[in-house]
């Protein structure tokens, strides 16, 4: 069988050192990654290439050659603790016109496809109840980050039309699995350490997508014809309640969830006179999306249950608690 390479951004990163970790294992796909100097291997002896940070103007010339499909999953990311003066300006010049410099080489370099990882911000940040957000409802972003992914995704839309290269979009919902960070890895410690929780009365909805879910539809992705020119939303199929999540990663960490039932509009109140809306949104607000798309158009359904993505989590963590 003919070897093919993939170019994948961010391949030091949480998604991207998985997906090159599991393209090493797949008959016919060759991973190679694009590092930024002094970025670790995510896997020993893979194909590497160094590249600039990502701009409109970083040079991707060398990274291309002979590259079948891009999959594009480095970006500025939401940051709790913003530094820059014009956050939105700085979130367009890495996510908007890195994307697009990128995007246009590629297809300048005969790249057919183009994987693009955005999010579920592109949707928005809530939903209603019973009314799960879908990957082609009107988009609705409302921060810095949503909004630069957003434009991106246009941005991709014009460059495919002008060139014919496919691209695919694929908005992941929170992400969990090994090694992963910020608010999710902060819940594990809570739990492994005992800690009560004021989150037992916590009855939101919310949709998850364990790291093996999400490299599978990537990979699910690379060769479906059904997927060009398409949307994707990412998810386990799977959604549960903040104090049912807690729960079941007690459970998988093998240290029970001490929670205390307060009322939700409780805590809203105390977090807003705390200036911690935004907080207090991500844990006690509705995020709920329809993957029915993904199984209609490409068959593909999550092959890792929640309880199994969260098992794999817990054991990482057990091994490596301060990654």
């Amino acid at each position: 069988m003919e070897r093919r390479t993939l170019l994948i951004t961010g391949a030091s990163g949480f998604v991207g050192s998985a997906l090159c970790q599991r393209l090493a294992t797949v008959e016919g796909l060759t991973p190679r990654a694009a590092l930024r100097r002094g970025s670790p291997l995510p896997l020993a002896g893979i194909d590497a290439v160094t590249v600039a940070d990502l701009g409109a103007d970083t040079d991707w010339q060398a990274a291309l050659i002979d590259v079948d499909v891009v999959v594009h999953a480095a970006a500025r990311v939401h940051v709790m603790k913003e530094a820059a003066t014009d956050s939105l300006a700085e979130f367009r010049r890495v996510n908007v016109q890195g994307t697009l410099n990128l995007a246009r080489q590629a297809a300048a370099a005969g790249v057919r496809r183009f994987i693009f990882i955005s999010s579920v911000k592109v949707n928005g940040e809530t939903s209603q109840p019973g009314q799960p957000l879908h990957a082609d409802d009107t988009p609705a972003p409302q921060d810095a980050y949503g909004v630069s992914k957003h434009e991106a995704e246009q941005g991709l839309q014009a460059v495919a039309a002008e060139t014919g290269m496919e691209v695919v979009v694929i908005r992941p919902v929170l992400v969990y699995g090994p090694g992963v960070k910020a608010n999710f890895l902060s819940m594990m410690r809570w739990l492994e350490r005992g800690v009560p929780l004021p989150l037992g009365a916590v009855h939101n909805r919310r949709s998850l997508v364990s790291l093996g879910n999400l490299v599978d539809l990537i990979i699910t992705c690379v060769d479906d014809p059904a997927a060009a020119g398409q949307t994707f939303l990412a998810s386990d199929g799977e959604d549960v309640s903040l104090s049912e999540l807690l729960r079941a990663l007690g459970h998988a960490l093998g240290r029970p969830a001490r929670l205390v039932p307060v009322p939700a509009a409780l805590l809203q109140t105390g977090a807003a006179l705390l200036g911690r809306r935004d907080l207090a949104q991500r844990l006690l607000g509705s995020l709920q999306v329809d993957i029915t798309k993904n199984h209609q158009l490409l068959g593909w359904r999550p092959p890792y249950t929640l309880e199994q993505g969260l098992a794999a989590t817990a054991r990482a963590f057990k091994e490596n608690p301060r990654p």
